[in-house]
């Protein structure tokens, strides 16, 4: 596979006036207008019309992760504001889901905004928690490199983390938007299937589907499944090297059941379309994993973003023999899903191992979601976003939408 080290961002930029970037959903989810690329022809459709241009023998792909309320306030007894934005639990469990269901202590690593103005001493805030008073604080325990570990404590105790984040947490709004969440957010900032805990950002993607659509889709015969990818801070990072090389992926975790795994296994052959790209690098990350366990190279479920660019694929080594393997590891530690992490980075040079397909929104210029796009659809993308500009689509997290076919 060519390497994309050398790939200048700067050929993925392009204008976006403010104007352009969506700052509110639209009133009904599945009425944002939807650019169509079917084999390179380009049109505009609306999302509504999603169940019939979908080939009808296609397995979706949707993750249902759920953005939490990730944004703490706190102000000091100086009247200096604190943010604190937690990304992902360090002690006493890293677990998304068990780690919201703990007491206090909880050690989180964080975001910290006006940091310089925190130099000692712990933050209290006050809530009001089903008529309770809670006193919440904030300890800082150790300053990495890009953010901190960050210790809650709260008394009384028999209160959850997620019961903290619920009653005092802000739903964490892309910093594009330029504005504070109100009320709707809450609810238009999330997939109408988010189950699961753990993302700091919308798999925006999902956005336009409404219950009325997926049911449409059911009874048109294209199946669906689910996985899991916790959207990390990372998401909204641009790339700020010259050269791609010098950017560094996030990484994040997935969950995969082994039902999935058979699903995709089966689908082989056929359209594999993964809703988002968060779920298209959650379902590519598969092939990679199965690879460095069959090489020997870790028995973890886990991909370093350049993997796929320097890794030695063995011959036959197939998209079904990696599914395959994967099954089988599951089945000998007799557990029902997969649980690793991944950094993957799809960059122009990828070969796509099962997606075929993909539905996404408009990305910001200069992203590695940008890359994403190209290496699905090559040039077309500056086509497709230049049709998309001329014609008055939305762009970003609440804008329109895009189906590719190519």
């Amino acid at each position: 596979m060519s390497t994309p080290y050398q790939i200048k961002i700067e050929e993925y930029n392009y204008s976006l006036p403010d104007d352009r970037i969506a700052k509110f959903p639209l009133e009904q989810r599945h009425l944002s207008k939807l650019l169509y690329l079917n084999e390179g022809a380009i049109s505009e459709k609306s999302f509504s019309q999603i169940p019939q241009l979908l080939p009808s023998d296609s397995l979706l792909v949707f993750n249902e992760t759920k953005v939490i309320q990730a944004r703490l306030l706190f102000k000091k007894a100086t009247g200096a504001s604190i943010e604190i934005f937690c990304l992902e639990p360090i002690r006493p469990v890293n677990d998304f889901q068990l780690a919201f269901q703990q007491n206090p202590p909880v050690v989180w690593k964080c975001l910290v905004g006006n940091a310089k103005r925190w130099k000692s001493g712990n933050l209290e805030s006050v809530l009001l928690i089903n008529g309770v008073e809670v006193k919440l604080t904030a300890k800082k325990e150790t300053q990495l490199s890009d953010s901190f570990l960050i210790s809650f404590s709260w008394k009384p105790e028999g209160i959850l983390f997620s019961e903290i984040l619920e009653a005092s947490g802000l739903i964490p709004l892309p910093p594009y938007l330029h504005r504070e969440p109100v009320a709707s957010d809450k609810e238009r900032y999330q997939t109408v299937y988010a189950r699961f805990d753990g993302s700091v950002a919308a798999p925006t993607a999902g956005l336009h589907f409404t219950d009325t659509i997926l049911q449409q889709l059911l009874q048109r015969g294209v199946q669906s499944k689910k996985v899991t990818l916790h959207v990390g801070a990372g998401t909204f990072k641009p790339v700020s090297s010259e050269t791609i090389q010098d950017h560094e992926m996030h990484t994040e975790k997935v969950v995969v059941a082994k039902t999935v795994l058979k699903s995709l296994l089966k689908q082989i052959g056929n359209p594999v379309i993964p809703v988002g790209t968060t779920s298209m690098r959650t379902i590519e990350s598969l092939f990679w994993m199965a690879l460095k366990i069959k090489l020997r190279l870790t028995s973890k479920f886990v991909v370093n973003q350049w993997d796929p660019y320097e890794l030695d694929i063995p011959y036959n080594f197939s998209s079904r023999e990696a599914l395959t393997l994967l099954i089988e590891i599951l089945e000998q530690n007799k557990v029902d899903e997969l649980k690793g992490e991944t950094r993957l980075m799809i960059a122009p040079g990828y070969r796509f191992r099962l997606a075929t397909g993909l539905i996404t929104n408009f990305h910001q210029p200069k992203s590695t979601l940008l890359l994403l796009v190209s290496a699905l659809i090559g040039d077309k993308w500056k086509e497709a976003y230049d049709f998309a500009l001329k014609n008055q689509f939305r762009f970003l997290s609440y804008g329109d939408s895009c189906l590719f076919l190519p």
